[in-house]
Parts: structure tokens; sequence; C-alpha cells
């Protein structure tokens, strides 16, 4: 029976499945980023009141830190689902997940009106934020690439990765436009507003995902697993027993920009307002122009990366990122506000963006396709925990205890060498076939070796 996509042109499902995950990744980095913004300015107060500040401070950035520990449990649920019922179907249900959860916290009682409920109730909430998130990466990344043509896959699995920058953008725009709305009652009901703005968002977001294609790609290896009559081997399994060498270097490669990221984003607003005694726009306004250059920034490094290849578009920004890293923090520590901004801009424009931008395509060109969603989930957000959940409140302790930022330095550079080792391991991608990765006696198919370790 034809469907209602069956009289599309597949550069017309292309382009459906490509806004679909970009949209969709934006809407849900929004609602994410809205609660790191909001841990890192007021939630210190209104949830872990303490008569010290910094233990305050540290708290609120530990419950953003909750989220990434369901990350990883998203991760394996939604790529066993992604793998077994289709990317499409998965990513609704972690959209419906994610928009549910943050209208919710933006309905929460704050500890002086329940007490410990409220710190109990946030972090539950946190930890479904997480979960949503640890399966919307991967579903949205893989809708994407596997839509792409050969030689485009690099530019089209960008696009979902500004998700995060223009979710981080909004996010902190939402916050700005809140305060100037609420004033001085910004800690009393204007925080809400944010979160409660996520209804909309989700409604819009839900409409464009019910009407996005399945990946192609699925579609083809389900109907041929049919064809043959073979029983669908669980993912979970499959990849631990037969891709380990690829999911090292999936876990492994992000670790340029996974902590890296939030050091620059959350934890700076909180050092710029609390540790530098310095207005808390200063940290926004940067943060915020360092995301609209970002978006720029990552598919144009995508697109790059389908000419000169993923690994080389990776050192580059991996260069960036451990070179630039002392004279970004020196420029911070002026508080000069064009200085920091120049700071931030520096890493998320021509380091970040470069590392990130290639991630979709070069996962996906890791695993074959009937494990994919679950070998790049894993891997990705394995990292994330490992990471980027505590950098900020771990960045704040050690600030703390050695009066500098020396020790930030360090992690950014151990970190970035670690994911240049990993991404080393692996071969260059761009020109597979990527529906034959995985198969033996593929032509083109060098990888393949990656795959059956």
């Amino acid at each position: 029976m034809p469907t209602a996509h069956s009289a599309l042109s597949p550069d017309q499902v292309r382009r459906k499945s490509l806004i679909s995950g970009t949209v969709g990744a934006i809407i849900e980095w929004y609602e994410y980023t809205v609660y790191g913004t909001a841990a890192a300015l007021v939630f210190g107060t209104l949830f872990f009141p303490s008569t010290e500040p910094g233990v305050s401070q540290i708290a609120a950035l530990a419950s953003f830190g909750v989220g990434f520990l369901a990350r990883p449990v998203g991760a394996f649920v939604s790529g066993h689902l992604g793998d077994r019922i289709g990317r499409k179907s998965t990513l609704i249900l972690t959209f419906l997940i994610m928009s549910g959860s943050t209208a919710a916290i933006g309905l929460l009682p704050t500890y002086d009106a329940v007490g410990l409920w409220a710190p109990i109730l946030l972090c539950i909430l946190r930890l479904t934020q997480g979960f949503a998130v640890g399966g919307e990466w991967g579903g949205a990344a893989i809708i994407a690439v596997e839509n792409a043509h050969k030689g485009r896959r690099g530019f089209f699995g960008a696009w979902p990765q500004i998700g995060v920058s223009c979710g981080l953008l909004l996010g902190t725009g939402a916050v700005t436009l809140a305060q100037a709305i609420s004033g001085d009652q910004f800690g009393d009901w204007g925080w809400r507003l944010p979160f409660l703005i996520s209804l909309a968002l989700a409604a819009v977001g839900l409409y464009i995902r019910l009407n996005a294609s399945e990946s192609p790609a699925f579609l083809a290896a389900k109907a041929e697993a049919e064809k043959k009559q073979e029983h669908q081997k669980a993912p979970i399994p499959a990849v631990f027993k037969h891709h380990r060498k690829p999911l090292i270097i999936a876990l492994f490669s992000r670790f340029a920009e996974a902590g890296n990221y939030y050091l620059f984003t959350v934890f700076l607003l909180s050092y710029v307002a609390s540790t530098l005694k310095l207005p808390a726009s200063y940290g926004l306004v940067a943060v915020m122009i360092g995301s609209a250059l970002n978006i720029i920034m990552i598919p144009v490094f995508g697109a790059i990366s389908d000419k000169v290849g993923r690994k080389n578009t990776f050192f580059f920004g991996a260069a960036v990122i451990i070179v630039s890293a002392w004279p970004i923090f020196a420029m911070i520590q002026t508080g000069n506000p064009f200085a920091i901004m120049g700071g931030v801009a520096i890493f998320l424009t021509l380091g970040h963006a470069a590392v990130y931008s290639v991630l979709p395509a070069f996962y996906c060109e890791l695993f074959p396709t009937e494990v994919r969603y679950t070998g790049i989930s894993v891997g990705y957000q394995t990292a994330a925990i490992l990471l980027a959940g505590f950098t900020p409140v771990i960045a704040s302790a050690l600030v703390l205890w050695s009066g500098g930022t020396w020790p930030l330095v360090a992690i950014i550079v151990l970190t970035t060498a670690i994911s240049v080792i990993a991404v080393s391991a692996a071969k260059e991608s761009k020109d597979l076939d990527l529906d034959a990765i995985g198969k033996p006696n593929a032509a083109h198919n060098e990888p393949s070796r990656l795959t059956t370790y």
C-alpha cells in the first residue's frame, strides 16, 4: 500500500529527514541548555540553599551532571529500539520524554515550599532529561547521514550537530529575555518561563518528526533480513561482541569536545559571575555570540571533511583546542567583556566546530546498519558520563582548590590528546559505501576490519 511518503522524490525525503533531525535536536538541546543555564544562575539558592554560597553553587552544578548518569541508559534503550523498530519511532519517543520532563521542571516547587522534595524531584526530572538525550543524538545523526549522498555525508551529518549550539543560543537567549521581563523577580518566577516555553516548541517538533521518513538504510537492512528469513540479533550484545574496537574509538574520540564544551559554556557562566564577580551578562553574551558563530562553522567543517577527510578535519580542531587552551583562559581572566567573547569564540568557532562536525559521519562509518544506532549512541553517551556531565562541578572544585585555572588547561590538553590517539586508530572513511560496512568481501569496505573485533 502506498504511504504518504511514497510519492516523494529521494531529494525530498532527504530534506524532510534532515529537517526532522536538525529541528528536533535544536529543541531538545534548547531544553537541555535551559537547565544548565538555570543551574549556573539560580538553582543553587532555589533548590540547594546553604550558608556557604559556593557549596550551593557546586550542588546546583552537580545536579546538572546528574542528567548525564542516565544518558548511557537512554543510549542502550534507544539504540536497541532504533536498530529493531526504526529510527523515526525512537526519535519521536525521546522527543516526547524530553519535552514533558522539561515543562515539569518549570512547574516544580522550590526548597522553601516543600523542603528536600524540591531537589529530589528536580534530580529525577533531570535524570529523565538525560535519558531522552541519550537516545536523541544517535537517532538524529543517523537519520541525516543515512539519507545523504556518499560524498555529502559529512555535510548532512553536521546539521543535527548545530542543534547543540542552536539550543545553547536559544536557551541562553530565553534566560536573558526572562531576566529582562521579570527583573528582580527572576529568582521568584522568571526562571520558570524558559522551561514552560518548551511546550510550544514541543508541538512544532512533534509535527515535524511525525511527517519525516524512516531511514532508507534501515528499511533496506530490515527487508534484506526478512527476505533471508534471518532472525534479527539483539544489537547490544552484538556491539560488545563483534564491534569492540569501533566502540572504543567512538568513546575516546569524543574526549576533545565532550567535557571541554561545558567548560566554556556552563562553567564559564558560573566562573564569570561567582569567581570573577563580573555581571552575569558578560558570560551569557559571550556564550551566545560564540554559539552563533559555531552554528555557521559546523556545516562548513562538515563539508570540508567530505573533501579532505574526517581525520584531517578532526586533527585541525584538536590542534586549535590544545594550542589555545591557556590563552583563552588568560583572556577570560582579564575581565574584559570583549576578551571573554573572543576567547569563547576561538574555542567554539575553530576548535569545537571542527572536531564536533565530523562525529556523525565518522561514527556512522564505523558501524554496520543493523547495529549503528546502538554503537554510536553507546560510544557517544558513555563519553558524556565520563567527562561532560560533571566537568562544570569538577572545574569549580579545582578552581577553589588551586586558586587558578591551570588545572583546567591541563584537563583540556590531556583529554584532547586522548581523542587524537583514538581517531588515529581509525582508517579514513569518507569514501566508504555506507551500506556495505560490515559485510564480507564488499567493495570499498576497508574499515569492515574495525567492525569485526
